[in-house]
């Protein structure tokens, strides 16, 4: 199976253009749950691709507007890329979303694309998800604020945490896409202090005499400063370490997640991200 066989073609693919401003590209997130939008300049050769926005980005540069500043630089595939040569890449990179280009933009194809090859049986795989799964779980008291279960996310640099109640029993999942949902841009002013007249004003005392403070215009991006509890998904999808690959792949996609938690029992082992499963595809 190829790239072209998983692909979601140009004519398909929710794009922002240069140029552009970062509330475009938020708009896009919050209506799609994207993690990340392709930016294209028009030519007259046709659509060229110029990079990626992330959502991961659009929080931690609130004061950033323009789209040519935010662009990340991502690896890129063609359409006859095997779809396994494409799994070993996304996982090596890091990169959820690769452009396809060949000369010009072609299309895009994501983990979920992958993801959903694996769940149809189109690219087979054999054993568990205990082999893939990690031990290694983020996770966030449910009362904890918002705003720090955001940074936590941040500081780990996972797209995820597991919320746990006062008896450190798992109680929900809280996601990117969950804070993402629900944060929106605030305009406001930074005072940047005194302003001091030059050496040969008349009006000046040795150089140094203040005349008044500026204010620049800022930019920020304010997330609820209530319980994670209120944002979290309770209704937590689950395995076992026994489950197949291609059944957590089933999971991932009918329940539009990207990651499952490992349980025995009532107790959580573990956590099983979709990008872990692309690793059955090459080893």
């Amino acid at each position: 199976m190829n790239v072209a066989d998983a692909m979601t073609p140009r004519e398909d693919v929710v794009t922002a253009e240069l140029p552009g401003t970062r509330s475009d590209v938020l708009e896009y997130l919050q209506e799609r749950s994207f993690s990340s939008v392709p930016v294209i300049k028009s030519t007259g050769d046709g659509p060229e691709y110029r990079g990626l926005i992330s959502r991961e980005t659009l929080i931690d540069q609130p004061d950033e507007d323009q789209l040519v500043m935010l662009m990340e630089e991502v690896p890129t595939t063609t359409a006859e890329t095997a779809l396994d040569d494409l799994a070993r890449l996304m996982v090596e990179e890091g990169a959820r979303r690769v452009p396809v280009v060949d000369g010009e933009f072609e299309g895009i194809v994501t983990v979920t694309d992958v993801i959903h090859a694996i769940a149809t049986g189109d690219q087979e795989t054999d054993g568990t998800v205990e082999a893939y799964a990690s031990e290694n779980v983020n996770t966030t008291y449910e009362g904890a604020p918002l705003t720090v279960a955001e940074r936590e996310l941040s500081y780990a640099n996972v797209p995820y945490t597991v919320a746990l109640d006062g008896d450190g029993r798992m109680s929900g999942v809280l996601t990117e896409v969950d804070i993402i949902d629900v944060a929106r841009i605030v305009e406001g002013e930074e005072e940047t202090g005194d302003n001091f007249g030059d050496q040969d004003d008349e009006w000046s005392w040795e150089g140094i005499k203040a005349v008044g403070s500026r204010y620049l215009p800022t930019r920020d991006i304010e997330i609820p400063n209530k319980p994670v509890r209120e944002f979290m998904s309770d209704d937590v999808v689950t395995a076992s370490s026994q489950t197949s690959i291609q059944d957590a792949a089933q999971r991932m996609i009918s329940n539009d997640i990207e990651q499952i938690p490992m349980v025995t029992g009532e107790d959580l082992v573990g956590i099983v991200c979709d990008v872990d499963l692309l690793e059955a595809l090459y080893e």
